[in-house]
């Protein structure tokens, strides 16, 4: 008896400890932090800011954004690698994240095994567009004409080892046209020399020259996208023009650190969906050229794990390499 008296007596001075499941549940109960690999003002940054915008509103805790801008998105991918896996720490990034796997032969880092995937909220596609010197006005004009250029077509991306570089190479081995590439310090001062003739052409992200598209001081030529999209119905996509399975796109996605606890995983990402449906949030994103998709974890990993895959293919054609 007295040692039950004891044992009662020991439980009853224990502090309560929360199990994990309501300490989830009352997540969070402090500022969380998003790491944005760019610089403020682009569509990464853009995106980020309005779902920490809404997070803050239906946490109750802030948001704070914090941009870790270079080295192709690695700078801000190591710092979230190494933060602890409690869900106040997150990364909103790109098919950056996916292209360096393949793309550095060195990182302190696994960009696949040390995350941990937590929704998907938009893929906008690129396109491929052409200044309006260049006569063609579909696909095959384009190639055809490309092919009867002595010094090939100049193509401007944004920088080696991109998604626009990358997409660049595998169109030129599939269509069989002669080009060079052209590497820029971002998506301004390529449209500056695209619109001036400089340039032959880009497959550019839909969002960075949506604008010029609609105004007719660029030409569309096809859409590396599985449909047509509403921002340019009239575009046709590149497997509507005759080129099947050719699709390139960059796509903005929420992660965390690897080992965050999957009833947490699993919250933030209702949480995200759930601001991604508002119609409002939704129009918006469909107005930057975003095809809204607003994955579930785990439809996300099976969609890193094809874009791993696929840009695997796009850096080995290309021989594209950082150290």
């Amino acid at each position: 008896m007295n040692i039950a008296r004891r044992a009662l007596g020991l439980l009853a001075a224990t502090p309560f400890l929360p199990s994990a499941a309501s300490a989830q549940a009352a997540f969070p109960t402090r500022s969380v932090r998003m790491v944005v690999p760019y610089p403020p003002g682009g569509a990464t940054d853009v995106i980020a800011r309005m779902i920490g915008e809404k997070l803050t509103t239906q946490w109750g805790q802030p948001v704070v954004i914090e941009n870790r801008a270079g080295a192709g998105a690695t700078i801000g991918a190591e710092v979230v690698a190494r933060a602890e896996p409690d869900g106040y720490t997150l990364f909103e990034t790109t098919s950056a994240h996916t292209i360096s796997k393949s793309l550095y032969r060195s990182l302190s880092y696994d960009p696949i095994r040390d995350f941990t995937a937590i929704t998907l909220t938009a893929i906008i596609p690129l396109v491929l567009v052409v200044s309006k010197r260049v006569p063609a006005t579909d696909l095959a004009s384009f190639v055809a004409w490309g092919k009867a250029q002595p010094q090939g077509v100049t193509f401007g991306t944004t920088g080696n080892g991109t998604a626009q570089h990358l997409t660049a190479a595998l169109f030129k081995l599939k269509a069989g046209v002669n080009s060079e590439v052209v590497p820029y310090r971002g998506d301004a001062p390529l449209n500056t020399d695209l619109l001036a003739g400089l340039i032959d052409a880009s497959f550019s992200t839909l969002s960075a020259v949506l604008p010029y598209i609609k105004s007719g001081e660029m030409k569309a030529i096809a859409l590396a996208h599985s449909r047509r999209m509403d921002a340019i119905a009239n575009v046709p996509t590149f497997a509507d023009s005759g080129m099947a399975d050719f699709e390139a796109a960059t796509w903005f996605g929420t992660f965390a650190p690897a080992g965050l606890p999957n009833a947490l995983r699993e919250k933030i990402a209702r949480d995200i969906g759930t601001i991604v449906a508002e119609p409002a949030f939704t129009q918006r994103l469909v107005e930057m050229g975003s095809d809204v998709t607003n994955y579930p974890p785990a439809r996300f990993d099976q969609f890193i794990a094809a874009e791993t895959a696929r840009w695997a293919e796009a850096v080995r054609v290309s021989g594209a390499t950082v150290n």
